[in-house]
């Protein structure tokens, strides 16, 4: 897929929590290039002067009738920091889309018409490309749900958002929204049986979520993963993971995996 470097523009930011900002950004230029699930940006820092590189975030959701494109942004560094401290009218120098993308189609890829039951499982800013997801498979005719976690209420994000897509399942450590413990505990898991697994957060969670997977029946299950990444295209090798076919850029080759394809499964 072809990659674009364009200067977005900020049309509105909402702070979620006092860590988290939602940026809607649109091209004054032109349409939007196409965009997949699952597939990032790499956003270019200049309010920052120790941030030297781009930092990749998750496309959250695309809105290709207002022609916006979303990011949600956890400000936990100095560079995060000052994408979240942008304002309307702003601007931002993207690359995207990079990397690959979820699975939505194919011959081993379920059936509306089997009645198909798709599993989006979150935690933490983990959830953002799971919007985007969402979205496209319930455009395709599937019905997607949806079970995301996070340490207390006020971290679940953007639950108004998904509640529109499909059905909404949530956990906290604290127990103050949803079932209390982590997002592999939530009852949901035993009452229904999923025929495809997505998954994105913290590395554990993920491990976690591909246990389960493999436990009930060798359910398919992708994942992204959110390893450490610079350049973005697979030349500084900093994101590297280790899977079955030997060490790959997470960057250029995911940042989606079959969970059985790595070896941290073990």
């Amino acid at each position: 897929m072809k990659k674009f470097i364009l200067d977005l523009h900020v049309v509105e930011r909402q702070l979620l929590h006092r860590e988290y900002v939602l940026l809607k950004l649109t091209n004054p230029d032109a349409a939007l290039p196409e965009m997949c699930p699952g597939q990032f940006a790499e956003l270019r820092v200049d309010a920052s002067k120790t941030t030297f590189l781009r930092r990749p975030i998750s496309i959250n959701f695309v809105d290709y009738e207002r022609n916006e494109v979303w990011f949600l942004i956890r400000m936990i560094g100095d560079g995060t920091r000052a994408l979240g401290l942008l304002r309307e009218g702003d601007t931002l120098n993207a690359v995207l889309p990079l990397g690959n993308s979820f699975t939505m189609s194919g011959a081993q890829f379920p059936k509306v018409s089997d009645d198909a039951s798709l599993l989006l499982v979150g935690g933490g800013v983990g959830t953002a490309p799971l919007l985007f997801l969402g979205s496209e498979l319930k455009k395709r005719g599937y019905k997607p749900v949806f079970l995301l976690g996070a340490r207390t209420a006020g971290d679940l994000l953007e639950l108004e958002e998904f509640s529109k897509i499909g059905e909404l399942f949530t956990t906290t450590e604290d127990g103050s929204q949803g079932e209390r413990g982590f997002v592999v505990h939530h009852s949901v898991l035993q009452s229904r049986k999923f025929s495809w697994i997505y998954s994105c957060g913290p590395k554990p969670m993920m491990q976690a979520v591909a246990a389960y997977a493999a436990a009930a029946g060798r359910i398919p299950c992708e994942v992204s993963l959110e390893n450490k990444m610079a350049c973005g295209v697979g030349a500084c090798l900093c994101c590297v993971e280790n899977t079955k076919e030997g060490h790959k850029c997470v960057c250029k080759e995911g940042p989606v995996f079959n969970t059985e394809d790595l070896l941290w499964q073990n």
